[in-house]
């Protein structure tokens, strides 16, 4: 399967200006042979915490991935903000859309800072297989928690990990994204924004599509741009098979 990872500004809470930004930057991604298109979190608000930013689940943000993901015929994922049936604080929730209509969702596990105060936890992992590839999302600061990681590895072949993740910060997110490959055996796709957000916080991009060997398939800088990788689950098998390291690991 050809993973797109699509490097992106946000416009602050406008989900109307973010929509019409990105879809002529998944349509590129499609052009290009991507069959799974990766936003970054918070792709239609940008990391914001304001009373009220939440949607309802199935609202406009997941409306958009549906929407494109049908009409190219794809799979498109991004994180929005969802509120839960109670009404109280929203989840960050991971929403794979499919080409056939169906939505999938994985809700953040390690709320950060203040988002603690904003948003709710989600309860546990979730893996999904499309096209025959395992596929565990996370979300920005859970890639610090290497034993979410661990947990789900021997059911994945490809960790997603859309992020909002601070440039001050950005060597952090280049060695985990590569760390959590090496030590899962596992392809790990980083998306994360560039630009300023609304709050003054600057993003240097960096996404990166990382080898269950380690090795850097595709990488980007500081610009709006999309990074292209196939990833072939008999690659994640072949690796472990030569170097059988999850057999070894001790609770």
């Amino acid at each position: 399967m050809r993973i797109a990872a699509v490097q992106h500004d946000i416009v602050w809470e406008d989900r109307a200006a973010n929509f019409e930004r990105l879809a002529p930057q998944v349509a590129r991604a499609v052009g290009a042979g991507a069959e799974l298109v990766l936003l970054t979190e918070t792709f239609s608000t940008g990391f914001s915490m304001t009373p009220g930013i939440g949607e309802p689940e199935g609202g406009p943000s997941s409306q958009f991935l549906a929407a494109q993901a049908e009409e190219h015929g794809v799979w498109v994922a991004g994180t929005c903000p969802e509120t839960a049936d109670d009404g109280e604080l929203p989840y960050n929730s991971f929403v794979l859309a499919g080409p056939d209509g169906t939505t999938h969702r994985y809700r953040k596990l390690h709320p950060f800072a203040d988002e603690r105060d904003r948003f709710r936890p989600g309860t546990g992992p979730v893996t999904l297989e499309v096209g025959g590839l395992r596929i565990t999302p996370f979300i920005c600061y859970d890639l610090r928690f290497a034993n979410v990681f661990w947990n789900a590895a021997a059911g994945t072949d490809l960790y997603l990990v859309p992020a909002n993740w601070p440039s001050p910060r950005r060597h952090h997110w280049q060695a985990l994204l590569q760390a959590r490959a090496i030590e899962n055996q596992a392809y790990v796709v980083g998306c994360n924004r560039v630009g300023t957000a609304g709050d003054g916080t600057p993003h240097a991009g960096d996404s990166r599509i990382v080898s269950p060997a380690g090795e850097l398939l595709a990488t980007a800088s500081g610009t709006e741009t999309i990074v292209l990788s196939d990833v072939d689950p008999a690659e994640v098998a072949a690796t472990r098979e030569r170097y059988p390291f999850l057999a070894d690991r001790r609770d």
